[in-house]
């Protein structure tokens, strides 16, 4: 064979790493939505927990796993973080807006369109989490997640709070391997 034909076999995470890239470029453009949510909400003395609204995601993106042969209890795991995630720019940006009000929005978005977006973003997430299962079940998902978070982190421009919260947007996408899986590992 002629060294010019031959290309190694890709590593084991090669595989993982692809199938997570669309989970972590979702959810960071899902961060971006969080800025939109804050600058509608901010001087309007709307709470940044809507547990109404979350219960109404939570519910959706559960439907929506179950069409598309997604596992409802993982998908919604990941909507909890991504969720939490959400609020937890909102609140940064509150809080800067507090500390320097010649920062703050002078507009208000229309929340109702933001929200239109996070749902489109939303059934790309639900369809990425079900696609993904294989890969984030895998002993190297975390490894393999890391350098997609960080491509998602640079492609979206992130700043500090959105880096912070993208960590948290992800933590429950690597779900552990099934019991069957782990008791193969014991001697």
């Amino acid at each position: 064979m002629e060294a010019a034909q031959y290309a190694p076999p890709a590593p084991a995470w090669a595989g993982p790493r692809g199938a997570l890239r669309p989970l972590a470029e979702l959810s960071a453009r899902r961060l971006r939505t969080a800025d939109l949510v804050a600058a509608a909400k901010w001087g309007t003395g709307q709470s940044i927990d809507d547990p109404e609204r979350e219960r109404q995601v939570l519910a959706a993106v559960a439907r929506q796993a179950g069409e598309v042969g997604g596992d409802p209890v993982a998908t919604v795991a990941v909507f909890r973080d991504q969720i939490e995630a959400n609020k937890l720019v909102q609140r940064a940006l509150h809080r800067r807006w507090r500390a320097a009000p010649d920062q703050a929005p002078t507009e208000r978005p229309d929340l109702a369109r933001v929200r239109a977006e996070i749902n489109r973003i939303n059934g790309g997430l639900v369809r990425a989490v079900a696609a993904s299962e294989p890969a984030r079940t895998a002993w190297l998902c975390p490894v393999a997640l890391l350098p997609e978070a960080a491509r998602a982190h640079r492609d979206q421009a992130l700043d500090g709070p959105h880096g912070v919260a993208l960590v948290r947007a992800l933590r429950s996408v690597c779900a552990p391997p099934p019991i069957a899986s782990v008791g193969t590992l014991a001697p």
